[in-house]
């Protein structure tokens, strides 16, 4: 009896070891295929969080505190609804998102939707070269210097690179975004507060609160992430079959956004705010004000995240512009492809640069200003467009089959696009009669 209980002992044990065995590699193949696919999600979430991103995030600190944190769940919700749409587009049918809307629509709302696109990112590829010199000139360094070298480079970096290499070095300016967090913790806030504002909505009925709640949903969500995401999982190849990560990717590429969020706005609540410091233009200004409230070191890190961020979208923009045109007229698109395959798509990216350095070396501050109004205003007229052809694509079953929107995933969606119209209403008009309701956030 003893040598049978051992045998079956040992059976069970080595049983027991296989399964083991078994899942430990079905966990590893999993983790391997995810990190293949990863990338696309992560950068386009996070590269929102740019220069006029964060100007609006520091301001959201400085004048209310603690007070708007718990709009960043139903954000995120609403930032990976939209953005998981495009994912499952651009995997399962191989396409970009103005390829489709030519196809599925036809060229006169194609049309409409590449001279929108082109235009409106035009107007924030300034914005980022705008990031880029304020954000020098807290080093100390002339913008007549970053900002030619840094186009430059920027420029280089597309032109003779590679996808995987493009995506490497965006994954790294990913990674940098940490150094808010860092800042966040040296500001010594009130975590306790922090969560309980996050969980619990501290909704108020007044203009200026409600302009500045419209302004974080509208820096946050831009239609020109729908079209570099979707068109970075057709030009990474990811196929239906890599669906299930591409969509993790997604998902923790909109929770690290918020969680960046979260941080810029915990860091200047607990030093601004607290310190009666209410009103900040952009993140250059909050970086100086952080200097005699949180030290210099956290004014450094602080500016150090803005800068990386500038170059970062400056970057990414331009990208994204040149694959709507190209994708919406039918021209050839994409980085892996030689200047003398796509070269409208290297011509349009080098033009993009080019005059959004040009525009803030050249043009009068005043002008700047101007510039950066309109483009919110552009943008907001834009985005509801964009989300609607969004979600009538999600459902077109000839499309994607069996992966069209669940009833659940449309009613999210949809009152996503509602209130996404909504919002954006209240900041076009902010924008186009600033006198009453006291003008947009964070410009």
């Amino acid at each position: 009896m003893d040598w049978v209980a051992l045998k079956t002992r040992t059976e069970e044990w080595s049983s027991g070891k296989n399964v083991w065995y078994r899942r430990s590699r079905v966990l590893k193949r999993r983790i391997l295929l995810l990190l293949v696919v990863f990338g696309p999600g992560i950068i386009t979430s996070n590269v929102d969080n740019d220069a006029g991103g964060i100007g609006v995030y520091t301001q959201a600190g400085a004048k209310y505190g603690y007070a708007l944190l718990w709009a960043l769940i139903p954000m995120t919700i609403a930032l990976y609804v939209t953005e998981e749409m495009c994912a499952r587009l651009g995997v399962v049918t191989g396409k970009g998102l103005s390829d489709l809307i030519r196809e599925e629509f036809g060229f006169r709302a194609t049309f409409f939707v590449v001279v929108m696109g082109f235009l409106v990112d035009m107007c924030n590829v300034v914005a980022e070269f705008v990031g880029v010199a304020e954000a020098s000139k807290i080093f100390h360094i002339s913008p007549y210097i970053s900002v030619p070298f840094f186009a430059f480079l920027i420029w280089v970096l597309v032109l003779i690179g590679t996808y995987k290499v493009v995506e490497i070095v965006f994954l790294f300016a990913v990674a940098l975004y940490g150094v808010y967090g860092i800042s966040a913790f040296m500001a010594h806030p009130n975590w306790l507060l922090a969560a309980k504002s996050t969980v619990i909505p501290n909704f108020q009925m007044n203009a200026s609160y409600l302009l500045m709640l419209t302004a974080l949903v509208g820096t946050t969500i831009a239609p020109w992430q729908f079209f570099y995401m979707q068109a970075s999982f057709v030009e990474k190849r990811v196929g239906p079959k890599q669906y299930p990560q591409a969509r993790m990717d997604v998902l923790i590429g909109t929770i690290s956004c918020m969680v960046v969020v979260f941080f810029i706005i915990v860091c200047t609540a607990a030093t601004l705010h607290a310190a009666g410091h209410f009103e900040i233009l952009d993140g250059g200004e909050a970086a100086q004000a952080l200097l005699p409230l949180a030290g210099k070191a956290a004014a450094i890190i602080f500016a150090i995240g803005l800068f990386n961020a500038s170059i970062f979208a400056a970057s990414v923009l331009p990208l994204s512009t040149a694959h709507v045109v190209c994708e919406g007229l039918g021209f050839e698109a994409g980085i892996d492809r030689k200047f003398s395959e796509a070269p409208i798509f290297y011509w349009l990216y080098t033009v993009l640069i080019v005059v959004g350095a040009g525009f803030v070396l050249f043009i009068p501050q005043h002008a700047l200003y101007k510039v950066l109004v309109y483009s919110q205003v552009a943008n907001g007229v834009w985005l509801p467009v964009v989300v609607i052809f969004l979600v009538l694509l999600a459902n077109r079953r000839d499309l994607l089959g069996d992966r069209v929107n669940s009833r659940t995933f449309n009613v999210i969606a949809w009152t996503t696009s509602i209130l996404m119209i909504i919002l954006t209403i209240i900041l076009v008009f902010a924008a186009i009669f600033p006198s009453k309701l006291g003008g947009v956030p964070g410009v």
